[in-house]
């Protein structure tokens, strides 16, 4: 963990990023070597690694097998199986959170109903926003959760958390994971939460999270602003490729 409480390789990826988003590192341009890297920053190769995984998931660079890595030609694509995908260990995608509210509260009251939770039974709701480099928000997050599931989620750090992992964690079984992609009209808060003008068009996305019992263990909601980001879906259908 550095100085100032955020661990090596996030200090290690912000730096990294910055210059690719800052210019000075312009498309093609290719990343200094892992070795290179770790003498620059004072940080162990694992570190290195782990923030490079980081910019080559937020589709910031890309790497390839005994070529290196490079700085992707079309910044900001993200693929949305990872925002499904129950075995991932980091974040769904990419940046910091600011964490809005983090409360217990009856079903009932939560702003997502989960199926199949009575209505007086308690759930853990929790709002945060996802951060650019320059602490824009990019997209908002609210995760509903049934509390016996997660019951001491409030006294885990919540801005680094992700949900999934938490859950698995804590052995709950998780084994499907569902995303619906619903066109959305920002209303006068959001609007002046992203700098938008009322009624802007943007993505709203839900993912149900379900375990092995067929019992709900997550909703979450993301609006998601179509700024400079592209997301797609891609499977490999054969031998891998000589590329990431």
């Amino acid at each position: 963990m550095s100085e100032d409480g955020l661990p090596l390789h996030v200090r290690t990826r912000r730096a990294l990023e910055a210059r690719i988003r800052g210019g000075q590192w312009g498309p093609g341009t290719r990343i200094p070597t892992e070795a290179e890297l770790c003498q620059e920053f004072g940080v162990s190769r694992i570190t290195v690694q782990r923030a490079l995984r980081d910019l080559a998931d937020a589709g910031l660079i890309v790497r390839f097998r005994k070529r290196g890595s490079f700085v992707a030609q079309a910044v900001g694509r993200h693929n949305l199986l990872r925002f499904t995908g129950l075995l991932i260990q980091g974040p769904e995608t990419h940046g910091d959170h600011r964490v809005v509210s983090a409360q217990v509260l009856p079903a009932h009251k939560a702003r997502l109903r989960l199926p199949g939770v009575p209505g007086e039974e308690a759930v853990v709701q929790m709002e945060r926003h996802k951060l650019g480099p320059d602490g824009a928000v990019l997209n908002t997050e609210l995760h509903v959760l049934p509390f016996r599931l997660a019951p001491d989620l409030l006294e885990q750090p919540l801005g680094p958390l992700t949900t999934h992992a938490y859950l698995r964690d804590r052995g709950v079984e998780l084994v499907r994971a569902r995303l619906y992609v619903e066109p959305y009209a920002l209303g006068e808060a959001e609007a002046e939460l992203f700098g938008l003008p009322a009624g802007t068009p943007v993505f709203r996305w839900l993912r149900e999270t379900w375990t092995r019992r067929g019992e709900i263990a997550e909703l979450l909601e993301e609006v998601v602003p179509p700024r400079s980001e592209r997301f797609y879906v891609e499977t490999d259908l054969g031998g891998p490729p000589d590329r990431p």
